[in-house]
């Protein structure tokens, strides 16, 4: 006979959404605890680990007063660490909270308290296809083409020549790399050993590499490489891409782009990309694509 288990002294409520898709099992998977208020930074760690998703994000209620005035306070872990900022999550946060709180959803748009500040997440009629505003991007460092070849497994003549990599950050910074083709992508293999304090001495924390697509219409496929693994859809380092795109006049301001990620990894992202430029500085950066709900269930903690 087994001996019974204890009873949980926290039973905590959680949903998965597939975000960046609009069919479930594609993709990029996020699990989002529905009400962590008293849990530790650890205990939130420890949770991120078991999930073993690219992001695992945790909502903290407060007064309702409160949520309207400043949004509804998320915290987003990788099973590494805790992010101030990261895309997929803001938007699949977004899009559950649409769905287990629709009175938050003032003029369709849900507002998160993250540690970069609100962003806001607008929807679309009744869908999950939202759309989020990111901080104004940050310029930083353009790096040196020969060493990011290196590090990437890509050869120097796979880098576009006339558009240099440089650090971006609209949240997060990401060292955004341009190539002539996207179909370089096939061969990238980050050296990460190596890349990691490299990027970091120069304040960016991973590579985002992408290529055109050769469609008419402006199309781009993208990449991110990070912790031994591969990201399916990392809407932040999107930020970041339109940014430079239009700051680089790859884009131009105002222009839809379509970015598709995941593909090397059996799980494709859509993302929906736009960004302003006003005074000669780029702004209203907007990332969007559509959740689906594929979970839910509780969580038994001792």
């Amino acid at each position: 006979m087994f001996a019974h288990a204890p009873l949980p002294a926290v039973e905590l409520e959680y949903f998965v959404v597939d975000v960046f898709t609009r069919t479930a099992l594609a993709g990029n998977p996020l699990a989002v605890v529905v009400d962590s208020v008293g849990l530790t930074t650890e205990r939130m760690q420890a949770i991120a680990r078991e999930f073993n998703l690219s992001e695992t994000s945790f909502l903290q209620r407060r007064p309702a007063e409160l949520e309207q005035a400043e949004g509804v306070r998320v915290r987003i872990f990788t099973t590494q660490e805790e992010l101030p900022f990261a895309g997929h999550p803001t938007l699949g946060t977004a899009s559950v909270l649409r769905l287990i709180a629709p009175q938050l959803a003032q003029e369709n748009c849900v507002r998160l308290a993250l540690r970069v500040g609100t962003i806001p997440v607008r929807f679309e009629g009744d869908s999950l296809l939202g759309e989020m505003t990111q901080r104004d991007p940050e310029f930083g460092a353009v790096l040196d083409r020969a060493e990011v070849a290196r590090l990437t497994g890509l050869a120097q003549d796979d880098l576009d020549a006339a558009r240099p990599p440089q650090v971006v950050s609209t949240g997060t910074a990401f060292a955004i790399v341009p190539l002539r083709s996207a179909a370089a992508l096939a061969r990238l293999q980050v050296n990460q050993q190596e890349a990691t304090p490299w990027l970091r001495e120069r304040g960016a924390r991973w590579f985002y590499v992408l290529g055109p697509t050769g469609l008419q219409q402006p199309a781009w496929r993208a990449r991110m490489q990070f912790y031994g693994g591969e990201d399916p859809a990392t809407g932040s380092a999107a930020g970041c891409a339109i940014s430079y795109l239009v700051q680089h006049g790859a884009a131009a301001p105002g222009q839809e782009v379509a970015l598709q990620q995941g593909l090397e990894m059996g799980r494709p992202s859509d993302i929906r990309l736009r960004a302003d430029v006003v005074s000669a500085r780029v702004t209203d950066v907007r990332v969007a694509g559509s959740t689906v709900l594929v979970a839910k269930g509780h969580l038994f903690l001792p």
